[in-house]
């Protein structure tokens, strides 16, 4: 993990914001800067030194966890250790996370500071997140890995009578057994007419045969994230759901091949859009393409219709359209993929064409 090229990186950005000081508290920039994998605790950044404030609890893993820190311990507020702390490292004008803390938090922070101005600042870390390097992209990879296994496992537990509820947890568990710390968000499982639905957490609906079943889930390893999304039949397929199967590929492979250094995040999700509205289903795709992964499992740059930021090679992405049609269900087709100077490598390798079946 390059902690001093990101530190170093962060502080060109600071000195542009006119702040000598940033408190970091949102955890998937926390971890970013100095490897801590605690749930509480502040950084702050100065050019001299970066220092990590640990209550009790997690002084000694902090001062195990991140060795380029000066970890400084407090007993009762950490406003009040910022307050003492911050003018001995020499901190006059400090930025904080403005997209995170609340609006209390920062009312706080004023108040205590007293003498020194409190600037939120925003997507400075997120910005620095966006572009990966080997490292970050070989851990997306595992996590991805765990995912592809998972779903090919999931395909033999499959049958009428299960419930989505069922599936779900067999996801999990199975991620788990292979060495994820845990899911990455709650486990989509969206079967029959449930499929029209985009975020259809699992219910406790009986999986029959003739449905479509949307199944959208990932894991965490080590730190980072992996997103998977794929759409079987169980039994033989109707003609209409290979219809629209059959188009949500077509229109990921649109935007799959549009994906490279250069292009434009809006570009990317014209070409999925493009595919599915001229077939009529425009209404029904409602949702953006796509979304960065990392750290967290939506980041930016988001795949969506109004964003305009350029791809950089090393952003990882989702490319998932998808059809959604009240009454009769939906699909949709998702795959993380590494953004290169001459197009993209896919990191997903789920089988999803044809349409994946399920034998009854």
């Amino acid at each position: 993990m390059d902690v001093q090229g990101r530190i170093e990186r962060l502080l060109a950005r600071l000195a542009q914001e006119n702040v000598d000081a940033f408190l970091v508290m949102r955890p998937e920039n926390r971890f970013y800067l100095s490897g801590f994998t605690g749930s509480a605790g502040a950084l702050v950044v100065t050019a001299r030194q970066v220092y990590f404030l640990a209550d009790f609890r997690y002084f000694e893993q902090a001062r195990e966890q991140c060795p380029l820190c000066q970890v400084v311990g407090f007993k009762e507020s950490l406003y009040d250790a910022l307050a003492e702390k911050l003018p001995q490292w020499g901190g006059s004008r400090l930025g904080c996370e403005g997209d995170f803390l609340t609006y209390r938090q920062v009312v706080t922070l004023q108040e205590k500071l007293e003498n020194i101005p409190v600037t939120p600042l925003y997507g400075l870390v997120e910005e620095l997140r966006q572009v990966k390097d080997q490292e970050e992209i070989e851990l997306l990879s595992r996590a991805v890995a765990l995912a592809d296994r998972a779903f090919e496992h999931i395909l033999d537990y499959l049958k009428p009578g299960v419930t989505e509820w069922d599936v779900a947890v067999e996801l999990e568990c199975f991620m788990r057994r292979l060495g994820a710390s845990k899911s990455a968000f709650d486990t989509i499982v969206a079967s029959g007419p449930r499929g029209a639905l985009p975020h259809g957490v699992a219910s406790h609906r009986v999986i029959r045969e003739g449905d479509l079943v949307t199944m959208d889930f990932g894991c965490l390893y080590r730190g980072y994230n992996s997103d998977l999304t794929r759409t079987v039949v169980v039994g033989s397929p109707h003609p209409r759901q290979k219809e629209i199967y059959d188009l949500v590929l077509a229109a990921q492979r649109a935007a799959l091949a549009a994906v490279r250094a250069g292009v434009k995040a809006c570009d990317v999700d014209r070409a999925a859009r493009e595919v599915i509205a001229s077939a009529g289903y425009g209404e029904n795709f409602g949702h953006s393409t796509g979304h960065g992964v990392g750290l967290a499992v939506h980041e930016d740059p988001s795949v969506s219709k109004k964003n305009e930021t350029v791809l950089q090679p090393g952003m990882v992405i989702t490319v998932e359209p998808g059809i959604y049609l009240p009454g009769w269900g939906g699909v949709r087709i998702e795959d993380m993929v590494v953004v290169e100077e001459q197009g993209c490598r896919i990191l997903t390798r789920a089988p999803k064409d044809p349409l994946p079946v399920v034998p009854v």
